[in-house]
């Protein structure tokens, strides 16, 4: 689905966070991309997303070349992106209403019609129903997650790209959206990347993880995790023995 391919990557006046990197997704994977501050998570996934582009190399999702954000592409941000003016409803609704007023493509009429009653039945299943005419002001950050989550997965993505977006929760409310997450992908055959600087999350909810040195990245580390989202997956020794592997990890890369 996604082929990363001699990506190289650098801001003005500093060394490449990415270097000759290639990198393969295929559909319906869950990955999480883990490493230490500084090292290129959240450029990758905004590479991922058409929001930044290659210096040099190229990024293809089913085999086309990223050159914008794609309208299958869902991007949900740690600050949740929430108008705050607006509603819960309002905005779980503003993608489906953008998308049918200036189509996929941001600039032709729309080619495919996604019913208002999409946006009743994602406000239902996220359990939104009764702060449904709420702002985001008087709800809790958790339901201002739920929110994010609905609006998204009302315009039918089959991508989603997830910047740090439970770093904010309670342990409680983190963990039950972890296992929301999982479900709904997994439900509506959906790819799932999520870029984390925890190690556990990192755990519970990428099959794959990939796993960033400090710059240039020019190689691809990935820690197979096929037990992710499995019942009772975080109490066994696995899950502690891949946690305290990857912090291990984690520790000689971050080391100057």
């Amino acid at each position: 689905m996604i082929s990363i391919q001699s990506l190289t990557f650098q801001y003005a006046n500093h060394l490449p966070l990415f270097q000759n990197f290639n990198w393969n997704i295929s559909r319906s994977e869950t990955w999480a991309i883990l490493g230490p501050s500084g090292c290129g998570k959240t450029t990758l996934l905004y590479l991922l997303a058409g929001l930044k582009f290659p210096t040099s190399g190229k990024v293809t999702i089913h085999g086309e070349k990223i050159l914008r954000p794609r309208p299958h592409s869902g991007l949900i941000l740690q600050d949740y992106g929430l108008l705050p003016w607006a509603t819960v409803r309002e905005n779980v609704a503003l993608g489906v209403n953008v998308r049918q007023f200036y189509g996929a493509d941001g600039k032709h009429t729309p080619d495919n019609f996604i019913p208002k009653d999409n946006i009743e039945s994602w406000i239902q299943r996220l359990g939104l129903s009764e702060v449904a005419d709420k702002f985001p002001g008087q709800i809790s950050g958790g339901q201002r997650q739920r929110t994010a989550i609905a609006r998204t997965l009302a315009l039918e993505p089959d991508l989603l790209l997830m910047d740090e977006p439970f770093s904010s929760l309670d342990a409680i409310t983190r963990e039950d959206l972890q296992n929301l997450t999982h479900s709904l992908c997994a439900e509506q055959n959906i790819t799932l990347v999520i870029v984390t600087h925890a190690i556990e999350e990192a755990a519970v909810l990428g099959k794959k993880i990939l796993l960033l040195d400090m710059p240039p990245n020019q190689k691809t580390n990935v820690f197979e995790n096929p037990n992710a989202g499995r019942d009772g997956y975080q109490n066994s020794s696995e899950f502690q023995n891949l946690c305290k592997d990857l912090r291990h990890e984690m520790q000689k890369r971050s080391t100057p």
